[in-house]
């Protein structure tokens, strides 16, 4: 199981809450070995209210729509988009009416369609300033845990930034941005309630809270991105400060997604309903930070990171 884990891990996915080694890394970034599987098609289906997931089987993208417009969170991979468009199609929905594009965190598994998906709709692409720049620029910098492991992306020519408690709308809808940094510097979590009748339920899109490297990174001593441990802290306490009872992640496997999903599909109507899921996933965080600080801590003190 360990060489498993080890193999996927290599290849970019980290599902969050399985045990694994603090000290695993990204992918090369010329090789991306489980983006073919990630990228399988997936039926898109309705989680909530007005909230759909559109994304492909490995990777999260998720639709809110209303009469005046939708948002769409993340856009998977480069090669994603048609299938992506596709899932609006089946549900009745045409990506022309899309206003809004968010991110989770601007690595080329969550941030690679983005550009075509502005192309294709004309909305407007929103995020951290921190992420703004690596969206407009393609590639992220010395900053970001996994520089020089990623792929770079399609620039996005225009991006709106985005504060932290910023309240985004389009038409009714209203996205809350609540940045969660420490994965990447700019990482953001994404807030909404969606309504079924007289019932709401508060969603929320957390970003990844893992604390995975590129070869040479330490979170514990670098020049680079020095904030990093103080940053994820700040990220685990929001996560548990979040009104939460529907928790979706930029991979499924961070939140045992299609494991709920058959549960729903199995007659558990309220199978993706967990309010102690974001206070999980926090403490799964803190977790992986304390065994990848202790094996640093380990090492040499001469062996500094980047």
């Amino acid at each position: 199981m360990h060489a498993d884990i080890r193999r996927l891990l290599s290849a970019c996915l980290l599902p969050a809450l399985l045990v694994l080694s603090p000290l695993a890394r990204a992918a090369e970034p010329e090789a991306c070995r489980k983006c073919a599987v990630w990228n399988e098609t997936q039926r898109p289906l309705r989680i909530y209210g007005n909230t759909y997931y559109v994304g492909v089987h490995g990777l999260t993208s998720i639709l809110i729509t209303s009469s005046q417009g939708h948002v769409l969170i993340d856009g998977d991979l480069e090669e994603s988009p048609p299938k992506i468009v596709a899932s609006l199609r089946q549900l009745g929905f045409r990506i022309e009416d899309l206003k809004l594009i968010l991110n989770s965190h601007v690595h080329f598994d969550h941030a690679g369609g983005i550009a075509e998906l502005q192309h294709l709709s004309g909305a407007i692409v929103a995020a951290s300033a921190s992420s703004a720049k690596v969206l407009r620029e393609g590639h992220s910098g010395p900053d970001d845990p996994q520089y020089g492991s990623v792929r770079a992306i399609a620039p996005v020519g225009s991006v709106k930034v985005v504060s932290d408690g910023e309240i985004l709308r389009v038409g009714p809808l209203e996205l809350t941005a609540h940045l969660t940094p420490g994965h990447t510097p700019g990482g953001t979590t994404w807030t909404w309630k969606s309504c079924e009748k007289d019932r709401c339920l508060n969603i929320v899109y957390a970003d990844s809270i893992a604390a995975v490297s590129a070869d040479g990174f330490k979170f514990t001593r670098n020049n680079t991105y020095p904030g990093a441990l103080a940053d994820f802290q700040k990220s685990f306490a929001t996560l548990d400060s979040l009104p939460c009872d529907i928790l979706l992640t930029p991979h499924p496997e961070q939140s045992d997604w299609w494991q709920r999903v058959q549960k729903r599909e199995r007659g558990q109507s309220d199978a993706l309903i967990d309010s102690t899921a974001c206070h999980r996933l926090a403490d799964w965080g803190r977790d992986f930070l304390k065994k990848r600080e202790a094996d640093e801590m380990r090492q040499p003190e001469n062996a500094k990171g980047r």
